[in-house]
C-alpha cells in the first residue's frame, strides 16, 4: 500500500513538472523552430548536384553545404506509402496505406490514412504550431468526394490550416487533376488567387505553383501569425511522369546527355566517390545492359532525360524562392528544413509503348473552358485542343505528351544501387536527406552515415517543437505509438551525442517486396514468393554478393524479426486482393458475351469487365477506309480494333504503355475480322479464318478501363496512335465480344 502511494506521488510530481515545462515552452514559442519538410517525387539517389548528379540544383547544394547530408536514409519504395509514413511516424501499413489508394479489405491496406494515427500537424497543434501544405497529398482514395464527410482524410481535415495542391497522386504539370485550394477543387485557369500575373513565366506550371504557394504561406504566416511557429509540408510532383517542363528549363540541358547512359552514370559514380557519399570498396558501377537502352529512338530518349533534368532544375528554383521568403521575413535562421525523396528512380513504362507522332499543325479538338476541372490523371487533350501523344518519338515536355523516362535512365538515377521504385533493394528505398537549421546545426557540409528512415521525421518534429505526442485523438481513438527516433542527436557536432542514436532494426514491405536491416546486415526479397537474400551493406551496398547460403543463422534470425514486425504492423497477408465488393458491385461482372452494332456505346460500368480477363472480339464490317471498329478504354488502360492505312490493327494500352499489333494484309469491303487477347500475354489478329498478325503484351489488364466502349469510333482517350474520335469510314454490321475464363 505504501509502495503504491509513493509511486503515485512520484508520478504526480513528474506529471506536474512535465506540465510546467510544457506550459513554459508554450509561453515562448518564439524559441521553437519552424519546420519545413520538402519531398520530391520519383527521383533517384544520385540526381541532385550535392549527391553526384549533373543536374543544376544550387539551392539544394547550398542547404547541403551549410547542413548535414545523410548517406543511408530510407523511404518505403512507393509514393503514397511514403507519404503516409512520413505524415504519421508509423510504418505505412500501420497508417492504413500498405499499398495504393484502394481498399484491399484489411486494416493495413485500406487506402486511407488511418484514424488510429495522427499527422505531424495534428501532433504539433498542442505546441502552438500552425501548419501549411503545398503539393501532392495522395493518402486518401476520396478524389471524387460526394459529400464533405468524404473529405475526412483531406489535408484540412488532418490538421493543416492552409492547403494548395492535388489530392490525387499524379497528373499533368500544365493541367493537374484534383487541384484544390483548402477544401475546394479549383481550375488553375480561372483562379483569382493565383492568376497569370502571379506565374513566374507565361504558363501555369504545377512545380512553380507549389513553390509559390509555399513561399506565400511563409510570408502570410509572418505577417498574420508571426508569434507562432509553423510546420510546412512541401510535396513536389517533380520528377514523376509525365515528363513535362518549361522550354526555358529544357533548353539548359540540350546536349548534356549526348554521351549516353553509361557515360553519364560513370561520371555520377566518380563524383559520388569524390564527395564521399559512397566508396569503391562497397559499390559496383556495372554497365547498363543494352536491352535497357534505346538505340533506334535514342534522340527521343535523350530528350526524355533532358526534360527530367529540367523538372528537377525547376523544383530547385522553387526551393530557392521558399528559402528567400524565409530570409525576407527573418525566419531562416530558426527554421529546420529537410529535403528527401519518396522512392527511387521509376522504371515504369508509362507512355513508352509503340511509336508516337509529331504534334499536329493545329489543334483538332475544342479549347477547354477556363473553369474546366481536369478529371483525368492523363488528360485526353491539352487545354488548347491538341490530342495527347504517347509512344517512342513523341518528344516529351509539352502539355500534349504523356511519357516516362524508362529503365535505362532510372538506372542512371539510382547509381550505383539495384532495382527501382516498388522494390526494397537499395535502388528503390535510398533517398538523399538534407537537414539544414542554422540556429542549431553546426555540421556544415558534413556527411552522416547512420541509417535512418522517414518514420524518424515525426519523432524529430515532436522533439524540436516540444509537442506531446498523443495517446488518443480523433474523438478518443487510441493512437499507435511512434515508430521512429528523433534525428536531433545526429545533428550534433559531438560524436558521443550522435552515438546515442541507436535502433534495433528498420523494416520494409511493398507488393510482397520486403526487407529488414539490422546493423550492417540487410535481408531482402523480391516478391511475396521470392527467396531471402542477405547482404552486408557496409561492404556491399550495391547488393551484388548474396550471403544467405554462407550465413543461414543470420538469415533465420532476421527473417524471424521481419515476421514479428509483419504480424504486429498490419503487413499480413502479403498482397491481399482488392476488396471484392468495392468495384465489382458496380460493374457488369456477370455478362460474358456482348452483341453490338454500329453506334452502340457502353459506360464503363456496362462494358465488358475485362480486369484480368482474356477475350475475343469478332466484327463483321463493310469498309471503305480507315477508322475505329470498336474501342474500350483510353490512354491509360484499354484496347482498340481499328484500320489504319488500310491495314487491320489492334491497340493495347496498359498503365499508359501502348503496344500496337499491325497486319500486313489490307482490308476493304465486307470482311469478318477478329482479335484474340489470351492469358499468356499475346494478341492475335485474323481476317476471316486466317491469322494475319501476332504480338506479345505484358499480361492482361490489371484494372477496368476508366473510359467506356464505343462501336465505330473512339470518343475519349485514344487507345491507339490516332486522333480521336477516328470514326470508321464504313459500317460495323455486328460486333461480338466474348470473355474467356
Amino acid at each position: 500500500m505504501l509502495r503504491n502511494s509513493l509511486r503515485h506521488c512520484v508520478l504526480a510530481f513528474l506529471s506536474l513538472t512535465i506540465l510546467a515545462n510544457f506550459n513554459s515552452l508554450l509561453a515562448d514559442t518564439g524559441d521553437r523552430p519552424n519546420i519545413i519538410y520538402i519531398l520530391s517525387d520519383d527521383m533517384g539517389f544520385s540526381d541532385i548536384g550535392c549527391y553526384g548528379g549533373e543536374i543544376k540544383t544550387p539551392n539544394l547544394d547550398s542547404l547541403a553545404d551549410h547542413g548535414v547530408r545523410f548517406t543511408q536514409f530510407y523511404n518505403t519504395a512507393r509514393c503514397c506509402p511514403t507519404r503516409a509514413s512520413l505524415m504519421s511516424g508509423l510504418y505505412p501499413h500501420q497508417a492504413g496505406v500498405g499499398h495504393m489508394m484502394d481498399d484491399h479489405g484489411y486494416e493495413g491496406y485500406r487506402g486511407e490514412l488511418s484514424r488510429h494515427c495522427v499527422t505531424i500537424p495534428e501532433a504539433l497543434k498542442n505546441a502552438g504550431y500552425r501548419s501549411y501544405m503545398s503539393g501532392k497529398w495522395h493518402v486518401t482514395k476520396a478524389i471524387d468526394p460526394k459529400t464533405d464527410a468524404d473529405k475526412a482524410n483531406w489535408p484540412i481535415q488532418r490538421g493543416f490550416d492552409r492547403f494548395y495542391g492535388t489530392i490525387h497522386g499524379a497528373g499533368s504539370f500544365f493541367d493537374p487533376n484534383t487541384l484544390t485550394r483548402d477544401n475546394e477543387f479549383i481550375s488553375p485557369f480561372n483562379d483569382p488567387e493565383y492568376g497569370k500575373e502571379d506565374w513566374p513565366g507565361e504558363t501555369y506550371y504545377y512545380t512553380d505553383a507549389i513553390a509559390d504557394h509555399a513561399a506565400r504561406f511563409v510570408r502570410d504566416h509572418h505577417f498574420q501569425s508571426g508569434d507562432q511557429p509553423f510546420f510546412m509540408y512541401v510535396a513536389f510532383t517533380a520528377a514523376h511522369w509525365p515528363m513535362h517542363a518549361l522550354d526555358k528549363d529544357i533548353a539548359k540541358y540540350k546536349g548534356v546527355y549526348d554521351a549516353g547512359y553509361d557515360a553519364i552514370r560513370d561520371a555520377r559514380y566518380k563524383r559520388m566517390l569524390e564527395l564521399g557519399l559512397i566508396d569503391a570498396d562497397s559499390t559496383v558501377n556495372w554497365p547498363i545492359p543494352d536491352a535497357w537502352k534505346e538505340s533506334e529512338f535514342w534522340e527521343w530518349d535523350k530528350r526524355n532525360m533532358e526534360v527530367y533534368a529540367a523538372m528537377i532544375d525547376s523544383m530547385d528554383q522553387g526551393i530557392g524562392r521558399i528559402v528567400q521568403s524565409l530570409k525576407d521575413t527573418g525566419q531562416f535562421e530558426n527554421t529546420l528544413i529537410c529535403f528527401l525523396q519518396d522512392n527511387g528512380g521509376c522504371a515504369e513504362g508509362y507512355g513508352r509503348g509503340g511509336v508516337g507522332s509529331e504534334r499536329a499543325d493545329k489543334p483538332t479538338l475544342a479549347t477547354l473552358p477556363a473553369d474546366y476541372l481536369q478529371p483525368d490523371m492523363t488528360p485526353k487533350q491539352s487545354r488548347d485542343g491538341f490530342v495527347m501523344r504517347t509512344g517512342k518519338g513523341s518528344m516529351a515536355g509539352p502539355a500534349d505528351t504523356a511519357i516516362g523516362y524508362g529503365r535505362g535512365w532510372a538506372t542512371v538515377s539510382n547509381t550505383p544501387f539495384r532495382e527501382y521504385k516498388h522494390w526494397t533493394h537499395e535502388g528503390g528505398i535510398s533517398t538523399p536527406l538534407i537537414a539544414h537549421w542554422p540556429a542549431k546545426i553546426r555540421r556544415h557540409g558534413e556527411l552522416e552515415t547512420t541509417p535512418g528512415h522517414l518514420i524518424d521525421l515525426m519523432a524529430t518534429a515532436v522533439d524540436v517543437s516540444g509537442a506531446t505526442y498523443p495517446a488518443t485523438y480523433h474523438d478518443g481513438k487510441e493512437i499507435k505509438p511512434m515508430e521512429g527516433k528523433s534525428l536531433v542527436p545526429l545533428f550534433a557536432e559531438d560524436a558521443d551525442t550522435r552515438d546515442e542514436f541507436d535502433r534495433e532494426a528498420i523494416y520494409w514491405e511493398h507488393e510482397g517486396n520486403r526487407a529488414v536491416r539490422v546493423g550492417d546486415h540487410k535481408l531482402v526479397a523480391k516478391g511475396a514468393k521470392g527467396e531471402w537474400e542477405l547482404y552486408n551493406i557496409a561492404n556491399d551496398r550495391s547488393e551484388q554478393r548474396d550471403l544467405s547460403s554462407e550465413m543461414p543463422e543470420t538469415v533465420q534470425k532476421l527473417a524471424a524479426m521481419w515476421q514479428a514486425y509483419a504480424e504486429r504492423a498490419n503487413v499480413l497477408p502479403l498482397n491481399p486482393g482488392n476488396q471484392k465488393h468495392a468495384e465489382r458491385a458496380t460493374m457488369n461482372v456477370k455478362q460474358t458475351r456482348f452483341k453490338l452494332n454500329m453506334g452502340d456505346k457502353l459506360h464503363r460500368t456496362e462494358a465488358p469487365y475485362i480486369k484480368n480477363k482474356a477475350f475475343a472480339v469478332t466484327a463483321d464490317i463493310d469498309v471503305k477506309g480507315d477508322g475505329v471498329i470498336v474501342a474500350q478504354g483510353g490512354s491509360s488502360q484499354g484496347w482498340s480494333l481499328y484500320l489504319k492505312n488500310g491495314k487491320l490493327c489492334f491497340g493495347w494500352t496498359q498503365n499508359g504503355k501502348r503496344v500496337v499489333t499491325t497486319s500486313d494484309a489490307r482490308v476493304s469491303g465486307k470482311q469478318q475480322v477478329t482479335a484474340i487477347v489470351s492469358k499468356p500475354g499475346t494478341v492475335q489478329l485474323k481476317i476471316g479464318e486466317k491469322q494475319v498478325a501476332e504480338s506479345k503484351i505484358d499480361g492482361l489488364l490489371g484494372e477496368q478501363p476508366l473510359d467506356g466502349l464505343q462501336v465505330g469510333q473512339d470518343e475519349n482517350g485514344a487507345v491507339g496512335p490516332y486522333a480521336v474520335p477516328f470514326p470508321l469510314q464504313g459500317t460495323v454490321n455486328q460486333v461480338v465480344i466474348e470473355l474467356m475464363k
